[in-house]
């Protein structure tokens, strides 16, 4: 009776997680814009002009709650997300004093998906600009995944612009152009645009899942997929499938490890500590090539830490940007 007790409960847990190889058939087309997502604060934007393209860049300027501390940070999001997955973040800011800005990068979230040469340096450009439009000269940077890569480009870039540093799961913690293998950005749009519903729909869910490992599979984590997929189905998705191409180049294109030792402000290194196998290792590593530089590791957590141990994470990042 005992295995089978077991065997059933295995069967209603395996049951409760959808089907990572069938695209779910109540999914609708959504905005290469991501008009339907919704934003936990008001979206702003301000004109750009790159590579001769006008585009424009959308972001969140929170005001604090309650008695302001006069400081200001930045969060920057990673490659497959928006500034909409800091709802939880911005809050716990703004309660804290801070103002909180969050732009979408250019090919991202709510801002144009122009096809350019998309790379580090134009990225930092332009949160720069951004941060002059609504008169910010200095800022806590604070950057998850990809936004750990932008955060070591920016804070290297314009180190009078920045209070403190945070770099959290960043990806492109080696040089990995030894270690892997070249894809053209042509290469890996046909094979995009050669896969079917079911096949975009099993490749987005496996990157999500790997971002939660441990825990049991919910609606909340779901949604995401489901913000990756969406686009897939819409009239504009080769558009965004050949953005896609082109900035998943740039970890092999414009690493940033280089970046680390040009880093002048007081920078937390904090990850999920069941983040991919060698996290700690390179956290390690780079907390140590980074000037005035510390470590933590979120016990348990995955990938995005501020989403799967929220408690842990805003104490350890409460306590270093106060």
């Amino acid at each position: 009776m005992f295995w089978l007790s077991l065997l059933l409960l295995l069967t209603m847990s395996a049951s409760a997680e959808s089907n990572p190889q069938k695209a779910p058939a109540d999914v609708t087309p959504g905005s290469i814009t991501y008009d339907e997502i919704a934003y936990p604060h008001a979206v702003s934007y301000i004109p750009l002009v790159v590579y001769g393209q006008d585009v424009r860049m959308a972001y969140m300027d929170v005001a604090p709650v309650g008695v302001p501390n006069g400081r200001v940070i930045v969060l920057l999001h990673g490659m497959n997300f928006g500034g909409f997955y800091f709802a939880r973040p911005i809050e716990a800011l703004r309660n804290a004093g801070f103002r909180v800005i969050v732009p979408d990068q250019i090919g991202f979230g709510r801002s144009s998906k122009p096809i350019i040469p998309y790379n580090f340096h134009d990225m930092a450009r332009n949160t720069r600009n951004l941060l002059q439009k609504v008169g910010v000269t200095r800022a806590v940077i604070f950057g998850h995944s990809m936004g750990g890569m932008l955060t070591a480009r920016f804070a290297s870039s314009y180190p009078d612009m920045v209070e403190r540093a945070v770099i959290c799961n960043a990806i492109g913690m080696t040089d990995i152009r030894w270690s892997g293998t070249w894809n053209t950005a042509d290469d890996a749009y046909k094979t995009t645009m050669a896969q079917s519903n079911d096949q975009n729909w099993a490749g987005f869910y496996a990157t999500i899942r790997r971002y939660f490992p441990g825990v049991p599979w919910t609606p909340e984590y779901e949604k995401f997929v489901r913000i990756l997929y969406a686009p897939s189905l819409s009239a504009d998705w080769p558009r965004l499938a050949m953005v896609r191409a082109i900035y998943r180049q740039m970890p092999f294109l414009d690493p940033v490890i280089h970046d680390w030792e040009h880093i002048k402000a007081r920078t937390l290194v904090i990850g999920g500590e069941k983040d991919y196998d060698d996290y700690p290792e390179h956290a390690r590593r780079a907390a140590k090539l980074i000037p005035n530089a510390e470590m933590v590791l979120i016990p348990g957590a995955g990938h995005v830490p501020h989403i799967q141990a929220p408690e842990s994470f805003e104490r350890e990042l409460l306590k270093f940007v106060q």
